[in-house]
């Protein structure tokens, strides 16, 4: 039998099979395998053979060749990521892998796999054991990724994480029709259902009513639910019989959307639910496809219905109904009868009444009735008729409605037109629709209310829940050939769904970036799917689809043509809209969704977003006769009406409605978007989880997947649109360790050895591997890769990986070829040999002395001592298994011994613990008598409180009476509180979201803190590195010295040079901000008087024009000059007054002189003119005194005209006096302009000394940061000197560290070196014993008195054994071997007197005997010798033990310096940190004010231009007013009448000049503050020139002073040193004294242990009794608190038992008087009902009194309902408040039973107590005796190191000011070492350029040395070849010479034919020769060499026949025997 946990798990887990094979590896990596497309598999796999160009050419797996673009090739992923179980893991994220990917766990029936946030749930199409209760147990509480993909795992973590952060959470099932959204949701609920159970424990009460519900949901086991569980999972079947239905997919397809809204408390349990439904299709109830069928509760009824059920639904047979199209349609493994039973226990476990079942079901059998009403035409006329009514009675009866109203509301039906009511007659088709719609509605309407139902039942405890827990089972995105308003609906949905997914991936995404401290562009993808979603959803500014088909509804005479016009209007510009090309048909149009091009058709839009109705039924089913019927149809007055369907009938277009019943109406549309809306803000407010379902294949069959059909789904589902995102980011994540792991043979050299954080490490391989840096990034965790990278990275490390195994495989072939040759020239030789031996035997055979030698040899005595030894191994074995079984004796036994005393010491500290426990309890007893009477003392008050309580509650339940009246007074005012409390809670919601967004801001935040925090981690970090970097720069400047001193010269004159510049740039400085303060006045004032030369030039322009006109008028007048004269008078006389007022006026201005300005020049200019009139008067006089004759002739006509001229003077004068008005006003403006300038003027004066005086403090302040930054300067030097003698101190420390580890080591080898002759020593010894013993045995046999010896030789063992254990009687021990050594020598010469005298026999014993005498004495004088050398190595030994701690002593001295240094050179490193933050800080701001003092140069430039400008424009002004000047002296000439003109002109002139003159001395002033401002630059330059020189002397001083300080601070280490030396000194001496006083230590020790030992087990036994006792004083106290409580509970329990009778009783008498009024209400309404029956003629005066008595009957029904409810809640109460009675008391009488067994043992405890305490008192007195004295040497040596430790503190101490005086220096050395650096780094880039030029140079002249070296190692070679050729020559040719010269002996002695080897020797000789070349392998040379060797042996050795030498013997000895 196979382990059935086995077989669960290979459904779940992954085979490592094939993925971690390195054949797949090396094939994927050697073939380029990519994906092609494939009409049939989708994609097919082929590798890459050829590429060109945008083609390439590909094999496919069957061989076939085919050449395909590169852009339609998809890569492949390694084998690493086959069958892969979440797929944004994928290197290649495309198409092609995902589909495979998918496919591979498909087959390996593994159906569950993650796509990133998605789960993928492939329909297996058979039942998997995955879903037990073990499985459940098996994902319970695991994390994700510690458990393979599952729908558990899901559902857990979704639990978790709504238990954990108390997030509402969602799990969202989408699929198309067959693909297992159902069946996932079950097993969610299954799940929950176990693990949120609140009735986990219990048992259920009755089995046999749920065993068969509760039998089809456990499907793997016997799962414990409660009763809310129970209903939860009983919902479904009743669910699934009214809303799922056979498809062509599926056989138990869900028609119908819903989400499963479970509620969970506080802990975790389930106390409610609730499930809303969306989308049924309910036009399923009236046509089927002809394989599919109805819902299944038709056929479950018609099937299961019994005999009484079938005559009241009034049932027939299957084909009897119309709407059933195909009659009874079976599903296999089925039965529709045993389907109806379930269905009827669910409902009864769901709480559904006798009477609401019967209604539901003839609902149901009404709907199958209403398809057998068939219609008939009339003959003349379209009108339909009813031949047959009998359907139509079977429908009333179900329904409780008249038939002939119901035929009349059908046929003929009333509609409104106008204010008038008609009765219009139906055609066959209206009537047809008008059944079919009505069939439909009443469907929809029981489905409706059984979801009403079931979730009244489910939402048990609303107020409860904390949390809740949504499962959404919708149908997925669809694309039918015909696609129709439902589709539209499900794709708005999934549009919705997928936006949310999109955006929840996007924070996750953003959320795991943040943590990882990545930088990355974020995309809210969601924003992708917003075009969209506008086109369907948007209001108006363009309306969507959805508001254009309600607008369209509104209008009478729209069809679906119009609607379709209307949106290609709309939307014809829209990116996602489009009007299909190839279809002509007008209603279709096209949208571009997520998942694809969608064509919908548009055909009766309008009626299936109407939803109409006949309106004349319904109101009949309103006012029907059963109650259930009216409940269904109470909102029947919101249905769309008849008389919306005849005004589309005029319009002669389908069905379309308007809106009716005063805006009671709303469309499917609307109705459908705004649960749409509530279902998305519902799951926007949780945290979702997504699962994807996919159906493999449409024939429903097992392990066959159509790749089509699922990359089509994949694309609907969103998971490649999920992919599409992932690909956007870097969706390969990787782990430090793992990525170092797998990829660090791509460089190994990276690294360096030893230990390195994972993330430097990936970081240095990354360098190393020259990624580009756009493809990854590195968080905190792990690697984030781009698409494809990893796949890269694998095909890198496949070709490493060939490169070494090749390598290896080269290695190892070479080996085995070596070896194998070795072996064969082995066997060469000794088959050579073997031949000689036979040779030589086949002649020595017939030999006679060798024949006599054989027959000699078996005699010998050598042959029989073979013998003998081996009798005396075996004896020896013997002897050796004894002494291994007693040594195994001796080890158990020494093992019992060593757990005793482990047990024992356990015992004692146990002990201890119960003593010192036993202690705190007599304290916790004392405490414990003091509360129990202070407690006492409380009791009696309380009793006395209890009595005064009592009286009180008396009254209490008077009040209570009075409180019951008030209550009910009350309750009207809660039924209005619980209307404001909704809507509070709606507010709530709303508030809760805002906070939600809050927290994740918070969060974000937190996040950002986070990062910010790892930022600055990250920066100390680099700051370490920083410091870290400064050394070894510091070093590398050391070896730069040497390019410093050649660039000397040349860096001085540019520091020289850069001095100067910095001096001037600071002077410039000064200076610019002076000018730039000084240039903004001077731009304000220039600004000013550029708007005072404006307004001049009006006036000047306004008065040219006033001269024009005055001149025209001038030249009128003088033609009538004699006409004018009074007119002239009149004139002069207001010019008179104009003087005087201008004589006012310069009295004024000489009052306002300071101003000076454009005033003062207009009132000069009004004086000149003034003066100029005066002179044109005087020659006007002048020519009057000429003309008095022509006037007084013209005197009479001047009269004349005079008159007419009075007027126009009038009107002159008041024009003079305007003009004289406004220039007076004019003069007040410029007063009071003149007036602000001043102002202004004091202000900037004010502000030029403010600015001039912070030049000053700002001067003097640089001075001082100057001085200070002098003074820094040298404590840096002097730092940095004290850091460079700390650093050659720390590196003279760490040689001394590493030459005493050098010693350490040779100490601990010296001291292995003893172990070691120790462990021999004892071995030897071991062996002398085993000897000694074989002695004895020997003896034993011969005589008795050798047992004797034996007896005594064992002594000796022991005696030597516990020499080994005591050193001290070791002496003793051998002196005593030594004396039984001699007597047994005694003994021995005794026995050998004995022996003398024996036979023959005997000698040979006697022999032996000595022989083991001899072996013995030795062995003994070995032993001695040991012994002693064992003495000397002990001593040495502690010797050296003694100096090894001496030497530790001095290492943590030592260590304790460095850590001291190490601590100083952190504090240094700290402060020089700061230093370089606040020199970084003086560079930015010297780097801000280099930068200001740019801006202000090219300010000043600007300014500089301006100038010219302006002096430019000066000069043309100039100009212009010369010609102005000549024109006016032309006028003059030519015109001497108009003098006026002139004059004017000359005052302008003068103005103009003023002005100029003005500008002329403010250029001059601003020149003159430039001078000044050069002189400040020149006088600063000189200055920063001294400072510098000073500065650079104060450094060389400081420089000194570092020297000198450093040279202090060599001194003091020296004499240090010295010290050191004298301690180690002293402790040499005091070591001797230290090992005498050691011996008496060590017994003091271990005195003291043994006391110590036994007082600390006394102490721990103490305190674990005072433990126990303040254990049980706690218990004891809280026992006696909780009985108060129990007793206080009890008390009050009753108190409410009594109340809640009373309630009780008076509620059974109101709920019987309630049953009185019921039931006459009910007779009332059978009355009622009787004569409404009889009087149908007064029925609609009637109908009001019978609804208004149903409302009564109503409410008195819910009264009755929430009385019953109340009387169970308060039976619930009472029942509840007994059962804690009844525990309260049980736990009353535990606790005390536990108090008395405590008290008990506390007694017990306090005698032990008092014994322990006895024992340890004895125990510290001889303690303290013993201890006195060990104490006092102790306080000696510590007196001595307190001394030395307060010397050290005193040092540091010093040291420490000299530290702190150093970081002030520090501070101001920093700025100085900042500006060196910025020059190191100059130089450090010369250099490395340089040495990267040399280096390439040296690598190039080492790849020389190399080549150079390599021909010279061949050289070598050859030449060493030659010399061993011509060695092997010369030997041969010696080899052969002495052959010959044995040849010519052998030929001369006639023994020729014994020589046969030689020649064959020779000829190999001859023969190896010849192979042998100039070039000879070594192989070759040794051949040689053992030819020669061979040649050399075979030389005769003794006169033999022959000359030859005897065969070997066996040991490879030749024999030679004698002549």
């Amino acid at each position: 039998m196979a382990d059935p946990a086995t077989e669960d798990n290979k459904f779940l887990f992954l085979e490592n099979d094939f993925r971690n094979s390195g054949v797949a590896q090396a094939d994927w990596a050697a073939k380029k395998m990519v994906w092609v497309p494939s009409e049939r598999e989708g994609f097919e796999q082929a590798s890459v053979k050829e590429e060109k160009g945008d083609q390439a050419l590909v094999e496919l797996s069957n061989g076939q060749k085919m050449t395909v673009n590169k852009d339609d090739i998809q890569k492949m992923n390694p084998p690493k990521f086959s069958k892969v179980e979440d797929m944004a893991a994928l290197t290649f994220l495309n198409e092609a892998s995902v589909l495979h990917n998918l496919r591979e766990r498909y087959f390996s029936s593994l159906i569950y796999t993650y796509s990133g946030l998605f789960c993928v749930v492939v329909n297996p199409y058979k039942m998997l054991p995955i879903y037990s209760e073990k499985i459940i147990e098996m994902y319970k509480g695991k994390k994700r990724h510690e458990v393979p993909p599952h729908i558990y795992s899901i559902t857990d973590n979704a639990y978790r994480n709504m238990m954990q952060d108390r997030e509402d959470q969602s799990i969202l099932c989408t699929g198309e029709s067959g693909a297992g959204k159902t069946e996932n949701t079950k097993k969610v609920i299954q799940y929950l259902a176990v693990v949120a159970s609140s009735h986990k424990g219990k048992k259920d009460v009755n089995p046999d009513s749920v065993a068969a519900a509760v039998a089809k949901q456990q499907q793997a086991g016997s799962l414990a639910y409660g009763e809310l569980e129970k209903q939860l999972l009983q919902a479904n079947p009743i669910l699934e019989a009214f809303g799922n239905a056979k498809t062509i997919k599926n056989d138990n397809s869900s028609r119908f959307g819903k989400f499963i809204k479970l509620n969970f408390d506080v802990t975790g349990y389930i106390v409610g639910a609730n499930i809303d439904t969306y989308l049924l299709e309910k036009s399923r109830c009236i046509r089927q496809a002809n394989t599919e069928r109805a819902f299944h509760i038709f056929y479950y009824m018609v099937a299961g219905a019994k005999d009484k059920m079938r005559e009241e639904l009034l049932l027939e047979d299957f084909s009897c109904y119309r709407f059933l199209v195909a009659g009874h349609v079976e599903i296999p493994g089925q039965e529709d009868d045993i389907m109806f039973d379930e269905t009827l226990e669910a409902m009864e476990i769901m709480g559904f009444t006798e009477e609401e079942r019967i209604g539901m079901f003839k609902v149901v059998s009404t709907v199958l009735q209403l398809g057998n009403i068939k219609f008939e035409k009339e003959r003349n006329s379209e009108q339909a008729t009813m031949p047959d009514n009998t359907a139509a009675q079977k429908v009333c009866h179900l329904q409780g409605i008249n038939v002939t109203d119901f035929t009349r509301a059908i046929l003929t039906p009333r509609i409104k037109v106008g204010r008038e009511v008609v009765q219009k007659a139906q055609t066959k088709q209206q009537a047809d629709f008008a059944v079919e719609a009505l069939a439909k509605a009443m469907y929809e309407r029981l489905f409706r209310w059984i979801l009403a139902r079931v979730n009244k039942t489910l939402d048990k405890s609303k107020r409860q829940s904390s949390s809740f827990l949504g499962i959404l089972d919708i149908a997925g995105f669809e694309i039918f050939e015909d696609n129709s308003f439902e589709q539209l609906c499900i794709n708005y949905t999934n549009e919705r769904l997928q936006q949310l997914f999109n955006h929840t991936m996007f924070i996750l995404e953003q959320e795991e970036y943040k943590r990882e401290g990545i930088e990355w562009n974020f995309i809210d993808f969601g924003l992708d799917l917003l075009p969209c979603i506008e086109l369907i959803e948007r209001p108006n500014n363009p309306p969507g689809i959805l508001a254009l088909l309600d607008e369209e509804c509104w209008f009478p005479k729209a069809t679906d043509v119009s609607f379709v016009d209307k949106l290609q209007n709309a939307h014809s510009g829209h990116s996602k809209f489009s009007k299909p090309k190839q279809h002509k048909d007008k209603l279709m149009f096209s949208v571009l969704h997520y998942a694809g091009k969608v064509d919908y058709n548009a055909a009766n839009w309008l009626t299936k977003n109407m939803d109409p109705l006949n309106d004349n039924v319904t109101a009949l089913l309103n006012n029907s006769s059963s109650n259930f019927i009216q409940d269904l149809w109470k909102d029947a007055d919101r249905v769309v009406g008849l008389d919306t369907l005849t005004k589309m009938s005029e319009s002669s277009a389908p069905v379309a409605s308007t809106k009716s019943k005063k805006g009671m109406f709303r469309t499917v549309g609307q109705l459908y978007k705004e649960s749409l809306g509530k279902l998305m803000t519902t799951l926007h407010n949780t945290q979702p989880n997504f699962v994807r379902c996919i159906i493999p294949n449409h024939e429903k069959r097992a392990g066959k997947m159509d790749s089509n059909l699922v990359l089509e789904q994949l694309r609907c589902n969103g998971v490649l649109e999920g992919i599409r995102i992932c690909r956007q980011g870097f969706p390969n994540r990787i782990v430090f360790q793992e990525f170092r792991q797998r990829y660090e043979i791509l460089a190994a050299n990276a690294i360096p050895k030893g230990f390195m954080d994972g993330k430097q490490a990936c970081c240095l391989m990354v360098k190393h591997l020259d990624l580009d840096t756009n493809l990854y990034r590195i968080g905190q965790s792990k690697m984030f890769f781009r698409t494809g990278v990893l796949a890269q990275l694998e095909e890198e490390r496949d070709l490493k990986l060939t490169v070494v195994i090749i390598a290896f495989q080269g290695q190892a072939r070479g080996f085995l070829a070596r070896k194998a040759f070795s072996k064969r020239q082995q066997q060469l030789t000794a088959m050579k040999v073997i031949q000689r031996n036979c040779a030589c035997y086949l002649k020595l055979k017939n030999w006679q002395w060798w024949r006599l030698f054989t027959k000699v040899k078996p005699l010998l005595q050598v042959t029989r001592q073979e013998e003998e030894m081996g009798q005396k191994d075996e004896e020896l074995k013997a002897a050796k298994e004894v002494a291994a079984k007693s040594e195994a004796e001796l080890k158990d036994i020494s093992q019992k011994h060593t757990q005793l005393l482990e047990e024992r010491a356990q015992l004692e500290s146990k002990l201890h613990a119960e003593t010192e426990l036993y202690a705190e309890s007599e304290e916790m007893r004392v405490r414990l008598e003091a509360k129990k009477q202070e407690l006492e003392e409380v009791l009696h008050e309380m009793e006395a409180r209890l009595e005064e309580e009592e009286e009180r509650s008396l009254s209490l339940q008077q009040e209570r009476k009075d409180m019951e009246q008030q209550l009910q007074l009350m309750e009207s005012h809660i039924a209005e509180e619980e209307d404001a409390r909704q809507k509070l809670q709606l507010e709530k919601v709303a508030v809760e979201g805002k906070v939600k967004k809050l927290e994740e801001d918070v969060l974000l935040m937190e996040d950002q803190n986070i990062k910010l925090q790892k930022e600055r981690k990250l920066l100390e970090e680099r700051l370490a590195d920083m410091t870290s970097n400064l050394a070894e720069e510091e070093e590398k400047s050391k070896n730069l010295t040497k390019l410093k001193a050649k660039h000397e010269s040349m860096i001085s004159d540019l520091e020289v040079r850069m001095k100067k510049e910095e001096k001037g740039r600071q002077d410039m400085e000064k200076a610019k901000r002076k000018v730039e303060a000084e240039l903004a006045d001077l731009q304000e004032q220039h600004a000013d008087l550029q708007a005072q030369l404006a307004e001049l030039r009006a006036q000047l322009a306004a008065k040219e024009e006033e001269l024009q006109a005055t001149q025209a008028r001038l030249e009128d007048e003088s033609n009538q000059r004699g006409m004018a004269v009074k007119r002239v008078r009149e004139l002069e006389a207001l010019l008179q007054e104009m003087q005087e007022d201008l004589e006012a006026e310069r009295a004024a201005r000489g009052k306002v002189e300071a101003a000076r300005r454009d005033l003062g020049e207009e009132l000069n200019a009004l004086r000149t003119e003034l003066e100029d009139s005066l002179d044109t008067t005087a020659a006007q006089q002048e020519l009057r005194a000429k003309r008095e004759q022509e006037v007084a002739l013209l005197k009479k006509t001047m009269e004349d005209e005079g008159r007419s001229h009075d007027a126009q003077v009038q009107d002159l004068r008041q024009k003079h006096s305007q003009a004289v008005e406004e220039l007076s006003e004019q003069l007040e403006q410029a007063k009071r302009v003149r007036a602000g300038l001043e102002k202004a003027k004091q202000t900037l004066e004010k502000e030029t000394a403010d600015l001039s005086a912070d030049l000053r403090s700002l001067a003097s302040a640089k001075q001082d940061v100057e001085h200070k930054k002098k003074k820094v300067e040298g404590q840096l030097n002097d730092l940095h000197s004290r850091f460079n003698e700390s650093e050659r101190q720390r590196t003279e420390l760490g040689e001394r560290v590493s030459k005493m580890t050098v010693e350490l080591d040779s100490v601990t080898s010296v001291l292995n070196d003893a172990e070691g002759k120790n462990i021999k020593l004892s071995k030897d010894v071991s062996a002398l014993t085993s000897q000694l013993q074989d002695a004895q045995e020997l003896l034993s046999e011969e005589t008795r008195q050798k047992l004797n010896l034996s007896g005594r030789l064992r002594q000796m063992e022991d005696d030597r054994n516990s020499l080994m254990e005591q050193l001290e009687e070791e002496t003793e021990a051998k002196r005593g071997v030594e004396r039984q050594v001699s007597s047994l020598n005694m003994q021995l010469s005794d026995y050998k007197k004995k022996l003398d005298e024996m036979s023959g026999t005997v000698e040979m014993l006697e022999e032996s005997k000595k022989r083991l005498q001899r072996d013995l004495e030795a062995a003994n004088g070995e032993y001695e010798e040991k012994a002693s050398a064992y003495d000397k190595l002990e001593k040495s030994r502690i010797r050296l033990q003694q100096e090894l701690e001496d030497v530790l002593m001095d290492l943590d001295s030592q260590r304790q310096l460095v850590s001291n240094l190490e601590k100083k050179q952190k504090k240094f490193d700290q402060m020089l940190a700061e230093e370089r933050a606040v020199s970084s800080k003086f560079a930015d701001e010297r780097d801000r004010a280099e930068a200001d003092v740019r801006e202000k140069e090219t300010r000043v430039l600007a300014l500089a231009r301006a100038l010219d400008d302006s002096q430019n424009a000066l000069e043309e002004a100039e100009k212009s007013m010369k010609g102005l000047r000549a024109e006016m002296e032309d006028l003059i000439s030519s015109k001497d009448d108009v003098g006026k003109n002139v004059h004017d002109l000359e005052k302008a002139k003068r103005g103009l000049e003023a002005i100029v003159d003005e500008m002329r001395t403010q250029m001059e002033e601003l020149e003159d503050e430039l001078q000044v401002a050069e002189d400040a630059k020149l006088r600063l330059e000189v200055n920063t020139q001294a400072l510098r020189a000073q500065h650079e002397r104060e450094l060389h001083a400081r420089d000194e002073m570092g020297e000198e300080k450093r040279k202090q601070l060599l001194k003091q280490v020296r004499e240090l040193e010295a010290e050191l030396e004298e301690e180690r000194k002293q402790r040499g001496q005091a070591s001797g004294s230290k090992k005498k006083l050691e011996g008496e230590l060590k017994d003091m020790e271990d005195q003291l242990e043994a006391t110590s030992r036994g007082r600390d087990e006394a102490i721990k036994q103490l305190r674990k009794i005072q433990g126990q006792v303040k254990d049980l004083q706690r218990e004891l106290e809280d026992s006696r608190a909780s009985q108060k409580e129990v007793l206080a509970s009890a008390r009050e329990s009753e108190r409410r038992s009594k109340v809640m009778e009373a309630d009780i009783v008076q509620l059974h008498e109101m709920l019987a008087a309630a049953e009185r009024a019921r039931k006459q209400a009910e007779t009332e309404r059978d009355e009622l009902a009787e004569e409404l029956a009889s009087n149908s003629s007064g029925k609609s005066m009637l109908s009001d009194e019978k609804r208004r008595m149903d409302a009564k009957i109503s409410q008195l029904e819910e009264e009755l309902e929430e009385e019953q409810a109340n009387v169970e809640s308060l039976n619930d109460r009472l029942r509840k408040s007994q059962q804690l009675v009844d525990q309260l008391g049980a736990e009353l009488a535990a606790e005390r039973t536990s108090s008395q067994t405590k008290e008990g043992s506390r007694q017990q405890l306090e005698r032990q107590n008092r014994d322990l305490k006895a024992k340890l008192q004895e125990m510290e007195g001889q303690g303290r005796s013993k201890l006195k004295s060990s104490i006092a040497a102790l306080e000696a040596k510590l007196r001595e190191v307190e001394e030395q430790l307060e010397i050290e503190s005193r040092e540091r101490q010093a040291n420490a000011k000299n530290l702190r005086q150093k970081e002030k220096k520090l501070k101001d050395l920093t700025i100085q070492v900042e500006d060196e650096r910025k020059q190191a780094q100059q130089y450090k880039d010369q250099a490395e350029k340089g040495n990267v030029r040399v280096k390439q140079l040296k690598h190039q002249l080492e790849e020389a040395e190399e080549e150079a070296q390599r021909v010279a190692a061949a050289r070598r070679k050859l030449q060493r070849e030659l010399e061993e050729a011509s060695e092997a020559n010369d030997t041969l040719n010696r080899e052969v010479s002495s052959l010959r010269s044995k040849l010519r002996r052998g030929g001369s002695g006639g023994e020729a034919a014994y020589s046969s080897p030689s020649p064959r020797s020779s000829s190999g000789g001859g023969s190896s020769m010849r192979s042998l070349g100039l070039g000879g392998s070594i192989s070759r040379r040794s051949a040689i060499k053992e030819n020669s060797v061979e040649l050399q042996e075979e030389e005769p050795r003794s006169p033999s026949p022959g000359g030859c030498s005897p065969p070997l013997e066996p040991r490879g000895e030749v024999y030679t025997p004698d002549e």
